[in-house]
């Protein structure tokens, strides 16, 4: 113990939250940066909506069911070399993607790259409270929070300039010396540690992952292929199965990768709830909606991110803030008021919705959804955490990540079954008429959301919840975040924090790279007719 002691006092602090943040920044920036490259990759590569769609589901995936198990792989064999592996991953993958000739070439790459931020977004933020002393601490997971946030903010941007001046492959080779300078900086800055080790449940990640791939593939080949179809009823019911017998196998196992425990808690069941039918239902109306503004206005990548820049903005913003009220607050309320402008904002949309709506009448309901999710993403995070032993917080918060990513995932889909099942067309006319119920049924999603927030613990509930979790749980924070024994009840209050950070920062790049997968598509099409 007292050799990573040492050596964090050698170190500076700064070196420290540059080492653990770059390739957690790297990865969301990546992303991000494909939003805007996705209609030249669709033009170049010749790739169908279909394959568009794959492009960030595999990657969204790969990322949701190997987050647990990279976080499990971290306590077991050191939370650094799976950190480092991650990064290898990573990079390696930003290669193959530069490289890819092939739409399925692209599809593979990304779903390796997931595999490796899985490793990155989670195990970024455990290293750096292990590698600064508790004083600091909080002030160095508000840097990370911020280098997160700048990569969510500017990430279209960045993608767009190097899309419109250079090529769509840039912005992968980019990851390739920022890969090869994050490794030698991680070994020097970060110390290692580790947590339980307990055995890999290899079998429930075998039983998650094709199960939730397969409701996927069902609900995406649905309308091209038929409902009734073989090659969509399949999928469907072997996903359904998959995912029955992975609930079964988790409630058995000893060390299951999904602890089913966890949702004894109200709090904990509902806040989940929460997460994936705010996924679900905002992040579905996004993908359509992008391509609206690339597409069926004409505008240029640049311009799109600069246009969407009230919605990606403004979390970053309201999230801190209402992390800070929500002591006082409670989770209840600012997350049914979030959930609230965020139905009213896609509703507003979509009633609204038209092929020459010009900017003084978009911006509104972008600046009132990018406030609804900055109301809930924070406390929805500490809600989940609320009465969750301090040892359990890394399940917790995973779990939330993970279910998160899928309600992504799956509004991806629905939504764009519900467009294309409308008869979207080419033209901007019938791009707008297919549009309009589909964001309609996200905006129905999320006022369904709101209703089941409504079950959240009030403020006196949550208060009571603290005070008793600071009381039981204050001594085995640090152990947990650090890897070390010393334990103040400030480190809870830190952990918590961290993990809405991270949920924010996860769910954010989730937003704002699925959403342009749309765009592409409809950049693949035949030019637009009045």
């Amino acid at each position: 113990m007292s050799a990573p002691l040492a050596s964090r006092r050698r170190i500076p602090v700064w070196l420290a939250i540059v080492a653990a943040s770059l390739p957690m920044f790297m990865a969301t920036l990546d992303n991000l940066v494909v939003t805007s490259a996705l209609p030249v990759i669709a033009k170049d590569l010749g790739a169908s909506i279909e394959e568009l769609q794959w492009v960030i589901n595999a990657y969204t995936l790969s990322f949701a069911t190997l987050m647990l198990m990279a976080v499990g792989l971290g306590d077991r064999l050191g939370r650094r070399s799976v950190f480092l592996a991650g990064i290898a991953v990573f990079t390696l993958a930003s290669a193959a993607s530069a490289l890819a000739t092939e739409p399925w070439e692209l599809i593979a790459a990304r779903a390796i790259q997931g595999a490796g931020a899985a490793a990155l977004l989670p195990l970024s933020l455990t290293l750096l409270a292990g590698s600064v002393s508790e004083r600091l601490r909080p002030a160095a997971i508000g840097i990370w929070g911020g280098i997160s946030g700048l990569g969510v903010a500017l990430g279209p941007l960045i993608g767009g300039a190097v899309v419109e001046g250079w090529n769509w492959q840039a912005i992968f080779w980019l990851n390739v010396p920022l890969g090869v300078v994050a490794i030698p900086l991680v070994l020097f800055a970060v110390p290692n540690s580790f947590g339980d080790r307990v055995r890999a449940d290899v079998v429930g990640l075998l039983l998650a992952a094709p199960g939730v791939l397969g409701l996927v593939y069902g609900i995406v080949r649905g309308n091209p292929a038929g409902w009734g179809s073989a090659e969509v009823l399949i999928p469907l019911i072997a996903g359904s199965a998959l995912l029955i017998g992975f609930v079964f196998w988790e409630s058995r196992t000893a060390a299951p990768l999904l602890p089913l425990r966890l949702f004894r808690d109200r709090s904990f069941t509902v806040a989940n709830l929460v997460g994936v039918t705010f996924s679900f239902g905002i992040f579905g109306a996004i993908f359509i909606l992008i391509q609206f503004l690339q597409v069926v206005q004409g505008h240029t990548p640049v311009e799109a991110g600069v246009m969407t820049m009230p919605w990606t903005l403004a979390p970053m913003v309201v999230a801190p803030l209402t992390g800070l009220a929500s002591s006082r607050t409670g989770t209840r309320l600012p997350v049914v008021v979030g959930l609230v402008l965020l139905a009213v904002a896609m509703a507003w949309v979509a009633l609204t919705l038209s092929a020459t709506l010009p900017f003084a009448r978009m911006w509104p309901p972008f600046l009132l959804a990018g406030i609804g999710m900055g109301l809930v993403f924070a406390p929805s995070s500490t809600a989940v955490l609320a009465n969750m032993r301090p040892a359990d917080h890394a399940k917790a918060s995973g779990t939330n990540s993970t279910l998160r990513e899928v309600g992504v995932a799956l509004g991806i889909a629905v939504l764009t079954a519900v467009f294309t099942g409308a008869g979207g067309t080419l033209t901007p006319t019938g791009y707008v008429h297919a549009a309009i119920p589909a964001v309609g049924v996200g905006a129905a999603v999320l006022g369904v959301a709101a209703v089941i927030a409504l079950a959240l613990p009030g403020r006196r509930a949550a208060a009571r919840a603290a005070a008793a979790g600071a009381g039981a749980g204050a001594g085995r924070a640090a152990e947990v975040a650090t890897g070390s024994t010393p334990a103040t009840a400030a480190a809870t209050a830190t952990t918590a924090t961290a993990t809405a950070t991270t949920a924010t920062t996860a769910t954010a790049t989730a937003a704002t790279a699925t959403a342009a997968t749309a765009a592409a598509a409809a950049e693949s099409m035949p030019v637009l007719a009045d």
